[in-house]
């Protein structure tokens, strides 16, 4: 590790995942394959919403939301990591560095928050179905998207800032493969802690905000499919919601995990194991999940495909 005598660095050292050449090139082709699937997915999701008008409805248009936040937090981190696999330099500037973790930090504290507002489009079309209409009009679920966006932009700008005004002496090598907050917190030779405060209450108050809307959401949901008496009825219920739950599980534990620690906790191993899921590949397992388990989906994308048969074969 290269030690650093000079608060003013312009640029940091990416270590990656592994020392390995042979493992680098696996990870590169392994990382450049769920990146494609990843941009496939997403765009073909965004795409089979807009173009089948029997998807127009709430739950895709947060549907897109998420796929549009999977891409960009993806195309944030994995590119750069592919390139940092396959070359020596492993480089990234002083800007580049918290320009990464800035859109990073910008993206996913949207996508907590639109996970929240997915469950609560799911309690109200499963509890107040009639009034579903209504409640869930298009006014409002804009006033929601835009409001995840706004968590987003405001958790980034008081975390980020505070990370990137400490002096780095110690080293610029970030034993991690990006720029991610408690790796670069430990180059700092000042004391972090007034930093880590300020993390711990911006990333817990949007944990616990996005966690109390989907717990209490969930609780009315299960409550009312288990006062459903056919079991058709219960199971196409709760065929609504478990796509939901599925990637709110992977992305909630992987997240919690990583970010609501101490950073002396900071193991490298296992931290990096789970921010490769979370960073990498949970955006390509959402267009998957929210597409093979939802008859929907299927449809729309067959009628998209016939259509678009139709209109060649006509020219």
């Amino acid at each position: 590790m290269r030690t650093w005598n000079n608060t003013e660095v312009s640029n940091f050292i990416l270590m990656g995942l592994t020392d390995s050449a042979e493992m680098q090139w696996v990870l590169s082709v392994l990382f450049l394959l769920i990146y494609l699937i990843t941009v496939l997915g997403n765009v073909g999701m965004i795409m089979i919403i807009r173009l089948d008008l029997h998807l127009h409805t709430p739950m895709y248009f947060f549907l897109t939301h998420l796929s549009f936040i999977d891409l960009s937090y993806s195309s944030v981190i994995t590119p750069k990591t592919i390139v940092n696999l396959l070359t020596s330099t492993k480089c990234i500037s002083f800007l580049g560095c918290f320009t990464q973790m800035y859109l990073f930090i910008l993206f996913g504290g949207a996508e907590i928050f639109l996970l929240s507002a997915m469950a609560y489009d799911r309690y109200v079309a499963i509890c107040n179905p009639l009034q579903y209409p209504i409640i869930m009009s298009p006014r409002r679920c804009c006033a929601l998207v835009t409001g995840s966006y706004m968590i987003g932009f405001v958790d980034c700008s008081f975390s980020e800032p505070f990370v990137a005004s400490l002096p780095f002496c110690n080293s610029n090598v970030i034993l991690h493969f990006f720029c991610d907050v408690f790796p670069i917190l430990s180059l700092s030779c000042n004391d972090t802690y007034t930093t880590e405060i300020v993390i711990y209450i911006c990333a817990g108050s949007t944990l616990f905000l996005s966690l109390t809307t989907m717990c209490w959401s969930y609780v009315f949901i299960f409550s009312t499919i288990l006062k459903i008496k056919s079991t058709s009825g219960k199971q196409k219920a709760f065929s609504t919601c478990a796509s939901h739950l599925l990637g709110v599980s992977i992305f909630y534990g992987t997240t919690t995990f990583t970010y609501l620690k101490p950073k002396q906790s900071y193991s490298l191993g296992k931290d990096q194991v789970a921010s490769v899921f979370y960073t990498i590949v949970i955006p390509m397992l959402n267009p998957l999940i929210y597409s093979l388990r939802n008859k929907e989906v299927q449809n729309a994308f067959v009628r998209v495909v016939q259509k678009k048969r139709s209109s060649w074969q006509l020219r």
